[in-house]
């Protein structure tokens, strides 16, 4: 058995193994959404939405049944657009980032991207076998990971001003304001990204488009659970009413204990991820060390069989302890 594993290609073997992993990986994350906790939440809530609605059959003859079922409606279908219009194509992603470039130009640019990489990784090993790598890594990998961290970024600066602009928009309504007159100075006021964010909802409002579809739109560009709440209540004040100040004003509340909590949470975790950084840097720092001390030492690893049996396993394992440890340290709330 021993000696059929060690005739065997290592690239072969490592690509194997690395789709094996995939799927497993799949597969977790499906039975996660079917059986986790938030499909179990999912469940809950449309279970109590399905029996709220059954006792209010009786009422739905009254004007107030009736004002409640319309009211339930719009929000469902305000809440199955949100749904449905989460930003996980390109397109969104690119808006979320705050790129002005099509999809077609982003695909160029990781195609450059992936030819630049190649060949360097290329001229530096002189291994013909990290060209195909070199290739994935270079046009999925990096511009999709610069993507992801823009998109970050700029949630992130979105998310902590937003309690601000809120506070904006109460001060305007208990002076007397319009909320569309409010949405506008915050569009004038607030820095960027919140300014240019809410200068689009006074644009869309002016050009005829409804606030309801303009904070859909902005639910879509900023995909956040504060900017969700936040459209949530101006929704459902356009529909029941309702001291617009005193609710705005609570959901400012909630966004900076929500921001406490999360710089708590950072805080306390902080040890965990500097541990998981340094040792995940390790294997690194001593290949980079050995490779000046004794290179005809650390070059078995590329020039042996066994070598590149080591590499193979060495990385699928250091993969699966990064996903570990960064499954473990990361929260949300």
């Amino acid at each position: 058995m021993t000696e059929t594993l060690a005739t065997l290609d290592p690239l072969i073997v490592g690509a194997v193994a690395v789709l094996l992993l995939g799927l497993i990986a799949v597969s977790i994350a499906l039975l996660n959404s079917l059986y986790g906790p938030r499909a179990r939440l999912e469940r809950r809530l449309s279970t109590v939405g399905g029996s709220g609605m059954g006792r209010d059959r009786g009422a739905a003859k009254t004007g107030a049944g009736m004002r409640r079922k319309d009211i339930e409606a719009k929000l469902k279908a305000a809440e199955q657009m949100r749904h449905q219009q989460r930003g996980y194509k390109l397109q969104e992603k690119l808006i979320q980032a705050g790129l002005k470039i099509s999809p077609k130009r982003f695909w160029a640019y990781s195609a450059a991207c992936g030819l630049v990489f190649t060949v360097v990784i290329y001229a530096a090993s002189g291994i013909v076998y990290t060209i195909p790598a070199g290739l994935l890594v270079g046009t999925f990998g990096i511009p999709r990971y610069i993507l992801f961290q823009l998109v970050n970024r700029r949630l992130k600066a979105f998310t902590t001003d937003f309690a601000n602009a809120i506070d904006l928009i109460v001060r305007g309504v208990r002076t007397g304001m319009t909320v569309a007159e409010c949405l506008s100075i915050v569009g004038k006021e607030m820095p960027d990204p919140i300014g240019v964010e809410f200068r689009t909802i006074t644009e869309g409002v002016q050009m005829g488009i409804t606030l309801e579809e303009c904070l859909n739109r902005l639910v879509t560009r900023v995909p956040t659970t504060e900017v969700k709440f936040f459209t949530i209540v101006l929704i459902t004040q356009q529909v029941t009413g309702g001291n617009l100040a005193e609710t705005l004003a609570k959901l400012s509340g909630i966004l900076r204990d929500r921001k406490k909590m999360k710089d708590k949470i950072k805080a306390l975790s902080s040890e965990a991820k500097a541990s998981a950084g340094i040792i995940g840097s390790l294997p690194f720092a001593v290949a980079g060390i050995l490779s000046f001390i004794a290179p005809t030492y650390i070059s078995l690893l590329v020039t042996t069989n066994a070598g590149n049996w080591c590499l193979v396993f060495g990385a699928c394992s250091f993969g699966i302890g990064i996903a570990v440890m960064r499954k473990m340290i990361n929260f949300e709330i």
